[in-house]
């Protein structure tokens, strides 16, 4: 089991919409970012991960799974960009901001940390239990 962080702006994708969609899941698409791609390239089905949504709040508020391995993004037919699909599992009951992150020394190394930019990025098994139980899980 690996452990992922996406990144989102809610008003591109909420949330909201991303629990809408069910066990069916979405594709996450249109990343253009060739790290990104790449971590989604060792995703495999089961991995779970963090549902991050930048910009205003900045904060963990979901947890998804990854329902399907990488593939062709749909909305470009420039084969050099794949995506996984994830589908939403839970909320996280008490979001867990950048701010928060960054003021726990236990996530010093933390990708998000140091590089908030990437949208797609892992999480090791220790920063995955540190937030789950900063969110209330």
């Amino acid at each position: 089991m690996q452990y992922w962080l996406f990144k989102s702006e809610a008003a591109t994708w909420s949330w909201e919409q991303q629990l809408a969609k069910g066990e069916a899941g979405e594709e996450w698409d249109g990343v253009r970012n060739y790290q990104a791609r790449n971590n989604m390239r060792l995703m495999n089905v089961g991995d779970l991960g963090f549902f991050y949504l930048s910009q205003a709040e900045k904060a963990v508020v979901g947890i998804v799974e990854v329902c399907a391995t990488a593939h062709p993004d749909s909305t470009t037919d420039d084969e050099r960009w794949e995506c996984v699909d994830i589908r939403a599992v839970k909320s996280v009951p008490n979001h867990v901001t950048l701010a928060m992150c960054k003021g726990e020394p236990t996530l010093g190394d933390m990708v998000l940390v140091n590089n908030s930019r990437l949208s797609v990025q892992p999480v090791s098994p220790e920063e995955w239990e540190i937030v789950c139980k900063m969110g209330g899980l």
